[in-house]
């Protein structure tokens, strides 16, 4: 049987032959993954042997990387905000701009006191879930349409011990307002510019969180109105923002907001757009 050093190196190969990034930090997840250790484990023990029945099932994870399955499907966790959530293919996978949504949303959020939060398309919960643990005297609910994601979404609140209500309908429909914060990370892609994403997001990652519509901006379109009618006065929505879409979502906001301010990424886009309702 081979060693785990020598799976390691059959493997790293293979997944630069398909054009992996990072082919042997890669291997070496998926097999600490597999035998359930730290990473550290595997070069200690470089020389142990993989039984037989383990090794199929760890060559058939390798090939649905080589054939592009996103490495956070296969492990059936991400980190996000220093904690791990549990995803699957019925959720996008969190990504580390979303950090920048949370943490424009906890600035509008003081450490003690009570507010209501609505996190829009909850995905894997790991928005409002980090809001929740960071912010426990706060009332949170998540909505989404998926009940496939709302079930990831339930299991990372319970496994990480967060208080939230979670809702299956489509943007705000059925809630009773009025709330201090709501907060969205919306599909936003248009759906000409599909085709343009890396493979492993345009063929394994939920079509319905990813594409708007023709336009892009058609869930702001329609989530932009609701929020202004549930949130209370000076209440705050904060939305995470596609591509150059900055501009268009500024738009939509039109009368009956006050202070509006975008926040960049590190790759310098428009990723974050935060807005108060006016008071009465």
């Amino acid at each position: 049987m081979p060693t785990l050093r020598q799976l390691l190196v059959q493997a790293a190969a293979a997944l630069e032959r398909a054009g992996v990034a990072e082919p042997r930090l890669t291997a070496a997840v998926l097999l600490a993954h597999r035998l359930g250790r730290d990473r550290a484990y595997l070069y200690a023990h470089s020389e142990a042997e993989l039984p037989a029945e383990e090794q199929a099932a760890w060559e058939r994870l390798i090939a649905r990387r080589a054939a592009g399955a996103p490495l956070q499907y296969l492990t059936g966790e991400q980190e996000f905000y220093g904690r791990r959530f549990q995803v699957s293919p019925a959720v996008l996978i969190p990504r580390p701009e979303t950090e920048l949504v949370v943490e424009a949303a906890l600035e509008r959020l003081p450490p003690d006191a009570p507010a209501r939060i609505v996190d829009v398309g909850t995905g894997s919960g790991c928005i409002a879930v980090t809001l929740a643990l960071e912010r426990p005297q706060a009332e949170v609910v998540a909505t989404d349409r998926s009940s496939a994601a709302l079930a990831v979404a339930r299991a990372n609140a319970a496994a990480l011990g967060a208080r939230v209500a979670f809702v299956e309908t489509d943007l705000l429909a059925g809630l009773a307002g009025p709330f201090d914060l709501i907060v969205s990370n919306p599909p936003y892609v248009a759906e000409a510019e599909l085709a343009t994403l890396q493979p492993e997001v345009r063929e394994h990652e939920p079509r319905a969180a990813l594409v708007a519509g023709p336009l892009g901006t058609e869930i702001y379109a329609r989530l932009i109105p609701q929020a202004q009618a549930a949130l209370r006065p000076g209440g705050w929505l904060v939305l995470e923002l596609g591509y150059e879409s900055a501009a268009a979502v500024r738009e939509l906001l039109g009368a009956g907001w006050g202070e509006v301010e975008t926040r960049r990424d590190l790759q310098g886009w428009e990723r974050v757009l935060v807005a108060q309702v006016i008071g009465a």
